[in-house]
Parts: C-alpha cells; structure tokens; sequence
C-alpha cells in the first residue's frame, strides 16, 4: 500500500550525545554535564562514557537514556532479574549495593545540610539483603483479548502496561515461588476476565493472597481458589469492593518485632523490609536512650511498630496516629502482649497536640514516623512540648530536611542520622535522624 505525505505527520529524532558520567543522584541517575548544565542519565553511572539520548532539555537542566555504554564502570553489575530493562519496580540492579548506599546517603546529607546550615554526614548506613528481601507486593492482572490470555505482573517503566512477570527476585522467597502457579490458577478462573489485581503479602505465619475481583465469582471460582489456598498453605482474602475484604481461609495474620506479636489485617501497612524494621526499631530505641522513667509521645505510630517495643523500656508510651482502624489495632496488639503502660490515641496530627488530655504530663522524649508529605503542621507542637530527644524517621529527605530545619532553628542540635536501605535498587531513600535540645 503506497503511503503519501502528510503536512500533519511529524518525525523527529532526539538528539544524541556523547558524555563522561561523573556523578550519581539519589534516584540512581547518572550526572553528566551538557551544555553547561546538568545533564541527569538513566542507566549510567560514574566514570563511563556513554552514548544519550536525550529526552527532556529545560533552561537549568536537561534529561536523557543511556543507549550504549563505551566505557564501564566497575561499580556495574548484571542485575539479577530478566525483567530489569523494561519493569518499573526496579530502577538500579546494574548498580552495586554499595554504591547504590552510597549516593543516596550522600544526597542526603546535602539536603539535611543546604536546610539547616550545619554540614551533616550520615555516619550510618542500615542494610540487608540486596535481594529477597520484599515481603508485599501488588501485581496488576488484565486480560488481554488479542491473545486471550491473563497478564500478571507490575508496570512498564514509563507505562500502563503490564509486564509479564515470571520471576520477581526481589520478593521474600515464599512470594516468589508462587508468582508462575497463582498465574496459572488465575488463568483458569471462570471470571479471567473481570479481575483486578492480586496482593502478596509474606507474614510471619505464612503467606496471605488479596484478590480484587469486578465481578461475582461462581461457586467453582471459589472453590478452585480455595483449594490453590490449601495447597500453598496461605492465607487468602477475596475482595468484591475495593474497601471489602473477606477471608476464605487462613489464619489472622502477624509479624514479630523485637519479641513482640502485631497482628495486622492484610490492608495495614507494615514495612515491607521485615529485617531492616527490625533494625530500624533497635536502632531508633537506641538512639533515644530510652530509660525507666522516660515518658515517651510516638506520632504517626500506626499500629506500634515502635510503640510497643519502647512500652517494655519506659514508663509510659502514647501513640498517636490519624486512621482510626489503626489505632485501635495498636491497643488490641498492647493488650494481647501484656502491655499496660501504653495507650493508644487518634487524633487529627495537624492540630495542637499539647492541648489534648493526655498530653498534660507531658513528654520527655518523641518519636515520628510520618507519610512522605512530612510533619510540617506537627514541628510547632513537638518545639512546644521541648523533649530532651526527638527521633525523626522518614520516607522522604526533602520533608525531613525541611522539618529538620525547624527543630535546629529552636534549639536542637541534628546529632545522628542514618540511611535506611529499606529499598534496594529503587530510588526510594530512607532515614532516620536524631535531634538533641541543646
């Protein structure tokens, strides 16, 4: 067929160029310069000469891919996963750990220094496993009518589109193993069509699936999802609405933490790094000095991952926390521990904490466990209150760094801080800073 020219039809070919990397940001993108700006590189690390495309150019800065590496860097490694180059889960398999570590902790103390004035380095780096060290995952599922068959899996970088996934290495072991049987049973569900996603979750009484599902299943659905439960000996949760869960078999599921049992429900968060929380928990108790008489105010507490822990080391413990559901669960996990000096509170956290009847004792000592937006409408309180140590743990530098400026402008030294390698071969960064009243 003769195709013909269209004044509408516009072919454009990005530019590529040739650039030394000499840097790598927190995300995992290399830092080049390019016309006399920054240059941010997908794929390419520091001291290779590469080959970019690129993608994005702005006035300070400009965005590119890298097609071809010419000269590699040691610090490159295989990534261990088939679905690297093309997944959205994982964005630096082809960096090494440590490296990896170590620019995210050095983005880190540049931000923590730019806003407070002070020049900061993070003298500790908290690590595990590189791998096999997920215990949650959410994988899509979309039938595909063209090939008449189930996709499961995550994004494509950059895209609605699922990859097909047949292997996840960064997945706990149990998870991972029933990635390609959860498939094949999906596939032979009378309702293939109308499902939604599956959730993953490992806890430490077995494995638990979620099954999002936009239509009724059949009685032989059920049964067949039943039996693949009994079969894999997990724990399984059907649900027909996004905000409906119902249990087909299983036990309640629950996590330890420094000798502790929290039951959780499978919509909970918990951390999804089960041995960097235990560690991070160790650490942050640590870092407090937590003593017998210390009353302690645990903000943003969830359902006591903190909480409950610190009760066996202080006098009393307060958690405080917005969802209500989750509150109520830290009292139930205190209660079924034999804990009796700690309570549990919801409250609305951008509010003045310092009125509520429960603080009129006060608090010698906080800690905080924000979302990623941070604790801004929460630092006037804390700066209220005037604890002897606050611990700061954070998903987010540029919120912590701009809450900590807050706290070093009323009296606080920044004392220690540490980066959390919750999430390895991702972008994500997180830490963890003490602060001291001077």
């Amino acid at each position: 067929m003769a195709q013909f020219y269209s004044a509408k039809r516009r072919v454009t070919t990005r530019q590529k160029v040739r650039v030394t990397v000499n840097d790598l940001d927190g995300l995992g993108q290399g830092v080049a310069r390019y016309n006399d700006k920054a240059l941010f590189v997908s794929g390419a690390l520091p001291g290779e000469l590469a080959e970019v495309e690129i993608a994005d150019e702005k006035r300070a800065y400009a965005r590119g891919k890298a097609t071809r590496i010419l000269t590699a860097s040691p610090e490159r490694v295989q990534p261990q996963c088939v679905h690297f180059y093309q997944c959205g889960g994982c964005q630096q398999q082809h960096v090494s750990p440590l490296l990896q570590q170590s620019s995210k902790a050095k983005a880190l103390a540049r931000l923590l220094s730019q806003e407070t004035g002070q020049p900061v380095s993070i003298e500790t780096v908290i690590a595990g496993e590189a791998y096999g060290y997920r215990r949650r995952a959410r994988l899509g599922l979309n039938y595909h009518l063209r090939s008449q068959t189930l996709q499961m899996g995550f994004r494509q970088a950059g895209s609605n589109d699922l990859i097909a996934l047949t292997a996840c290495p960064i997945l706990v072991p149990e998870l991972n193993a029933l990635i390609q049987p959860l498939h094949q049973m999906l596939s032979g569900l009378q309702a293939v069509r109308r499902l939604g996603h599956v959730e993953m979750v490992q806890a430490d009484n077995g494995p638990l699936l979620v099954l999002r599902h936009l239509a009724a299943l059949s009685a032989q659905d059920r049964q067949e999802l039943e039996r693949f439960s009994h079969k894999h000996q997990l724990a399984l949760y059907l649900a027909p609405e996004s905000d409906t869960l119902v249990q087909l078999s299983g036990e309640t599921p629950y996590y330890q933490v420094e000798g502790l049992k929290l039951t959780f429900s499978p919509r909970d968060f918990i951390q999804v790094n089960a041995a960097l929380n235990q560690q991070m928990v160790s650490t942050a108790l640590n870092w407090l000095d937590l003593q017998p008489d210390d009353r302690l105010l645990d903000l943003f507490c969830g359902m006591g991952n903190f909480t409950l822990p610190a009760a066996k080391q202080v006098k009393s413990v307060t958690g405080v926390e917005g969802v209500t559901a989750l509150a109520e669960k830290g009292a139930y996990n205190a209660a079924q521990n034999n804990l009796n000096n700690v309570a549990f509170f919801q409250a609305n956290l951008e509010e003045d904490v310092t009125l509520q009847p429960w603080a009129a004792e006060g608090f010698n000592k906080v800690l905080l466990d924000p979302a990623r937006a941070g604790a801004a409408g929460v630092m006037p309180h804390i700066i209220k209150l005037a604890p002897e140590r606050v611990v700061y743990v954070s998903c987010n530098p540029t919120t912590l760094a701009r809450d900590a400026q807050k706290l070093v402008s009323s009296g606080y030294r920044l004392e220690r801080s540490a980066l959390l390698d919750m999430f390895p071969h991702t972008g994500h960064v997180e830490s963890m800073v003490l602060f001291s009243r001077i």
